[in-house]
């Protein structure tokens, strides 16, 4: 089956609230996850979020691992995210550069909370409380924004914006 198609730049539907989930409708929506993780890794992504493929509902997933976009990227299992909370942030923050299959060919440094606390649910209605610091926060960070209708260019000044080939010239 082919991958999901991306909504890019300009699409409404990024700059849009996504809706919560509802309990019932978890499993619902079980067949559209396993090929939100497909077109995440059809297209080397790190995490994907549902408005990303025109679904405005609460979730993504996040997938650490090293790929040609990303091949310092730390290895992780794919994880499904529901109704995610941002519960606490470090005051203490970093810069990283980042990138998004909705925005293709342009990276920017973003600065963002080192660590965070966070708050989500599984598939199966499961409640996690956890913490996440360094690349795998970021990810988070980045994906939630995506359910608030926030693009990481919004968050980078324009001087930190690259071309993917200039990107990829600094960390090689």
């Amino acid at each position: 089956m082919a991958p999901l198609e991306i909504a890019q730049l300009g699409n409404p539907i990024l700059r849009q609230q996504a809706l919560a989930l509802t309990p019932s409708q978890l499993r619902d929506y079980a067949p559209f996850f396993v090929e939100l993780e497909k077109t995440m890794l059809e297209y080397n992504g790190i995490g994907i979020a549902a408005p990303q493929v025109s679904k405005s509902i609460r979730s993504f997933i996040v997938a650490s691992s090293p790929n040609p976009r990303y091949p310092n990227a730390p290895q992780m299992e794919p994880t499904l995210i529901l109704n995610p909370e941002l519960i606490w942030s470090s005051q203490e923050t970093e810069v990283d550069w980042e990138g998004c299959l909705s925005i293709p060919g342009m990276r920017a440094r973003v600065e963002r909370p080192k660590h965070i606390e966070v708050h989500y649910t599984t598939l199966n209605g499961s409640d996690i409380h956890c913490q996440m610091e360094g690349f795998i926060a970021r990810i988070f960070q980045h994906e939630l924004d995506h359910l608030n209708g926030i693009v990481f260019l919004d968050r980078a000044k324009p001087k930190d914006y690259f071309t993917e080939a200039e990107f990829l010239k600094l960390v090689s």
